[in-house]
């Protein structure tokens, strides 16, 4: 499992992550069983604090995307169908992220979309 962080952007890291784990959980590129990285061992290897990667989790599970046992750690969730409206919301932060990288490295609407076609035309 592969994150990107991008400290310099304005999205805030956490919520970089949470984007990120639900587009591979969404995706089907984490499968329904596979067990998320512990807390303290995702948040040193991203550089950051304990405390928002467990907001991530948290909001992960709030979302059914995951669920955290003691023994078992958190565990990705059998896909569902997501309200819309749930996808809207994702769909927006995702975008607002994707945008906000794009303006910032100088591309105009239309490479950023070209790019974006590009990316879903090689995925699964």
């Amino acid at each position: 499992m592969i994150l990107d962080l991008d400290l310099g952007s304005p999205v805030p890291p956490y919520e970089q992550v949470r984007s990120q784990l639900a587009t591979l959980i969404g995706s089907g590129q984490l499968p329904a069983g596979h067990r998320l990285p512990p807390i303290r061992q995702l948040a040193s290897d991203l550089g950051l604090a304990p405390g928002t990667i467990g907001r991530v989790y948290r909001e992960l599970e709030a979302a059914g995307l995951v669920a955290s046992r003691v023994r078992t750690g958190t565990v990705v969730q059998a896909r569902r169908t997501v309200p819309a409206r749930v996808t809207r919301e994702h769909l927006d932060n995702a975008a607002r992220g994707y945008a906000a990288t794009a303006r910032r490295l100088g591309a105009d609407l239309d490479a950023a979309v070209a790019a974006l076609h590009a990316q879903w035309a090689d995925l699964p």
